[in-house]
């Protein structure tokens, strides 16, 4: 890569890559709660896709012993209770291990700005590196189609019933593990599935053009722009 090409990539300029020869790593995670000061991640899901197709096999699953006290609300939600975290391993195991696994490929998830404030925000502690890659939110890829005025009718959804399991229903996604963060990173994977052959339809087809709709720190954002011909 020359260094012209290297600085468009670091400012994300450059992308010119086909979406179907992208490789990404779809992931997910449970957490204590949401309040990165005090609360920890519990579970980390993810697994690769290649353009449009799911890699069933070599998925990446792991519990992590946390610092933080559980909640028992946010126990009844995923199910993971103290004496099952007892035993895993600590977050600088799983975040070594989960920066192989993604390395080299392209984040994907549902509200990924949460995942990846808790992912870098440890990777920053540990003195590890933060997760730079590119990076794109499943919602804000909806909420940008949703803003262009599509005619498929999940786009007809109220916007205060938008959570993955909404839209999964919606695109008639089966949910059979919802709130384990493996099973979330599946149903996350079909969503994408389903909304590459409408963004495709729309003039999205590199990675550039995938990067400027589904920006992870944009998607509330996008649910909230008035319908219209949006641009990317």
């Amino acid at each position: 890569m020359g260094l012209a090409m290297w600085w468009q990539e670091r400012r994300g300029g450059g992308g010119t890559q086909a979406l179907g020869a992208l490789r990404f790593t779809v992931l997910d995670t449970e957490l204590t709660g949401l309040d990165e000061r005090r609360d920890d991640i519990v579970s980390l899901g993810a697994l690769h896709m290649q353009g449009g197709r799911i890699e069933l096999g070599g998925a990446f699953q792991e519990l992590v012993k946390p610092s933080a006290t559980l909640d028992g609300r946010t126990v009844v939600i995923h199910g993971i209770t103290p004496e099952q975290l007892e035993a895993s391993p600590p977050i600088a195991t799983v975040l070594t291990a989960f920066k192989a696994y993604s390395a080299n490929t392209v984040l994907l998830g549902h509200c990924l700005a949460i995942d990846l404030g808790f992912l870098n925000r440890d990777a920053r502690r540990l003195k590890v590196g933060a997760f730079r890659q590119p990076a794109v939110d499943t919602l804000a890829l909806y909420g940008w189609l949703r803003h262009r005025g599509s005619e498929h009718p999940t786009f007809a959804l109220e916007t205060a019933h938008l959570s993955l399991f909404d839209l999964a229903a919606a695109f008639d996604i089966p949910v059979e593990t919802a709130h384990t963060a493996l099973g979330d990173a599946f149903v996350t994977a079909q969503l994408f599935q389903r909304l590459l052959p409408l963004l495709k339809e729309a003039g999205v087809d590199t990675l550039a053009s995938l990067r400027r709709v589904g920006d992870p720190d944009q998607a509330t954002a996008s649910l909230s722009a008035k319908p219209g011909h949006a641009h990317f």
